[in-house]
């Protein structure tokens, strides 16, 4: 392992450090005005939503590290208290790239970047039109946390309106995760694209109580084929099967596993491990734990 002292090395080398280890992170695309009126548009991807009750989100405009100077927009939410952050999609994430470059105060990000400024309801900054999804926000506190170039600068919003796009909603009447299309910030010039082969689905634990890896035999927690994932839906399952579902599991779904490796027991315990694997691909927990009980039955 890497050893290293935030204080021993250049900022741009931890910089470099932090943000290639935390990601992918969501982007706050941070509309706002000057005491005149003047329209902001920057990315941040130091953000995300901290409260549900009361709604708030966090993002940071930090100091710059190159001259330890502000930007445009910490000094606007200072200014005047308010804020909409606009969710950034695939479609538009190449125009808001262009609006993180350092344009002159005054200089409009809205058009150097084409996107289409539109009033909101209940703060002054302009909405972005092409956005999925605004929130109209009230700054309640910046927390300035520190004072040399790098210093982060939390922008803590209450967000006061959310306007969405009907079009990223699903049949469910929520969000849905391939319509909406998100990206998100990675290290360096890297981004990705959440949506796709990229989503995959992780049941909580919170609407039950799982067994837990440590209650998992031995022979199974220790094998060489399934991984810590598949441990952890194992894991999360509530209550094995019990030994007549794993024999009749095993006469009807293993039979041909157990005559093709009757005389090889290290075999057949190997191929079990390997089918139950692709069960827990599958998310099939509980026939996964049927064929790994079957080995001993």
């Amino acid at each position: 392992m890497i050893r290293i002292d935030p204080k021993e090395i250049p900022l741009s080398k931890l910089h470099g450090y932090l943000l290639g280890s935390v990601g992918p992170r969501p982007i706050a695309f941070a509309s706002t005005v000057d005491k005149m009126g003047n329209p902001n548009l920057a990315p941040f991807s130091f953000f995300n939503v901290f409260s549900a009750n009361p709604p708030i989100a966090i993002f940071s405009p930090a100091r710059r590290g190159i001259d330890n100077t502000t930007k445009h927009t910490y000094e606007n939410c200072k200014q005047t208290g308010e804020v909409v952050i606009n969710i950034v999609t695939y479609s538009m994430v190449q125009q808001t790239s262009l609006t993180s470059a350092d344009y002159p105060k005054g200089v409009s990000e809205f058009e150097k970047a084409g996107f289409i400024p539109i009033e909101s309801e209940v703060v002054k900054p302009f909405r972005v039109k092409e956005s999925p999804v605004q929130m109209e926000c009230k700054v309640k506190e910046v927390i300035e946390l520190g004072n040399e170039g790098g210093a982060g600068n939390l922008i803590v919003s209450e967000i006061v309106l959310v306007h969405i796009n009907e079009e990223v909603i699903g049949e469910d009447g929520r969000i849905d995760q391939n319509k909406i299309d998100l990206v998100g910030r990675m290290g360096g010039n890297w981004y990705c694209r959440a949506s796709g082969n990229a989503l995959f689905e992780v049941e909580k634990p919170t609407a039950k109580l799982g067994i837990g890896v440590d209650q998992i035999q031995d022979e199974i927690r220790n094998s060489k084929i399934l991984t810590g994932n598949n441990l952890g839906q194992l894991g999360n399952t509530e209550q094995l099967p019990n030994e007549t579902e794993v024999n009749e599991y095993k006469l009807l779904e293993l039979s041909d596993l157990f005559i093709q490796y009757e005389n090889d027991k290290h075999e057949l315990e190997k191929q079990l491990h390997l089918h139950a694997k692709k069960l827990l691909e599958d998310d099939m927990a509980e026939e996964a734990w049927k064929t790994l009980l079957a080995y001993n039955h």
